[in-house]
């Protein structure tokens, strides 16, 4: 079954940050992704879906998407499956948070300025949903990126499923719910790691930890449960907030690039720390996911 819809796109559209972010692991299993689209394959309510984002070329103003639903006894896409497949378009094409009232508040800044210039148009490219975000925050945490990103394939093959063209599909609390600790560290996951993993997605699953934002769950209220969950911190929860949310002001001060970025732009010999970084971030509320947007993508600037 197919779903096909198209999304606007805004003018200057980086097409490169959406390439940078989804073709991190070349070996993916879930994700295939080329200059003219990304297929992205997950769970959503049970379901296997495969979703195909054409790229734009040149000044497209809108995007085409299709979705291959593995739902073969139904007549027609239930809408909310519908909303959860183009919210998930949404997501991975980073058009959740608008970057231009980042731009007019930042423009002028002695610090941040500069990067602003160098990269207009810079967007916040999300996870698929949610319990990717907060499940790849917690796998990520690793001092190598290539071996968290070695993990991450590893649970998707753990816990997911392959949808009937092959790719396989990111997985939902239910299936990773249902792993032993042993199946995640007979594959190289710390104990720690997959205890949590395991934890969080039974607390999910069972409906004791409501993950999903609305009007009587806001953010504040999600934050707060998450932070109660036995490894799960502040560092989590807030990249959780900037790419699964797409929330505009996550203050990213314990992330070590952030703070290497801020060493780098004020030519200091060391990393401010902690409280020295989440001070400096401050000054850029309620705008603190594109200020850290903008520090991680200096990194790649030449020195």
């Amino acid at each position: 079954m197919k779903h096909t819809f198209s999304l606007p796109l805004p003018a200057a559209y980086r097409v490169q940050d959406v390439l940078a972010f989804h073709s991190r692991d070349a070996e993916s299993v879930a994700e295939l992704v080329s200059p003219e689209a990304i297929r992205k394959g997950m769970l959503l309510d049970g379901v296997p879906v495969v979703l195909t984002v054409t790229l734009p070329k040149g000044r497209a103003s809108s995007i085409a998407c299709e979705a291959d639903i593995d739902l073969p006894r139904a007549r027609k896409v239930p809408l909310a499956l519908a909303a959860q497949i183009e919210g998930a378009a949404r997501n991975i094409l980073g058009l959740h948070i608008d970057p231009a009232p980042f731009v007019a508040f930042a423009r002028e800044d002695d610090l941040l300025g500069p990067l602003v210039a160098r990269q207009p148009g810079l967007r916040i490219v999300q996870s698929a949903t949610v319990f990717e975000a907060l499940t790849w925050a917690i796998i990520g945490q690793q001092i190598n990126l290539s071996f968290a990103i070695a993990l991450r394939r590893t649970f998707i093959l753990q816990a997911g499923r392959q949808h009937k063209d092959g790719l396989w599909c990111y997985p939902e609390a239910a299936d990773v719910a249902q792993l032993t600790v042993e199946d995640l560290t007979t594959r190289k996951f710390s104990r720690a790691k997959a205890e949590t993993l395991i934890r969080f997605a039974q607390l999910v699953a069972a409906g004791e930890l409501d993950i999903e934002e609305r009007e009587d769950n806001p953010i504040p209220a999600i934050c707060q449960k998450l932070l109660a969950v036995k490894g799960i911190g502040p560092w989590t929860v807030n990249y959780a907030l900037l790419r699964g949310y797409g929330y505009a002001d996550c203050s990213l001060h314990g992330d070590v690039a952030i703070r290497a970025a801020l060493q780098r732009l004020l030519g200091e010999d060391s990393k401010p720390d902690m409280a020295r970084t989440e001070a400096l971030l401050q000054r850029y509320s309620p705008h603190r996911t594109m200020a850290a947007a903008h520090l991680w993508a200096s990194l790649a600037f030449e020195a």
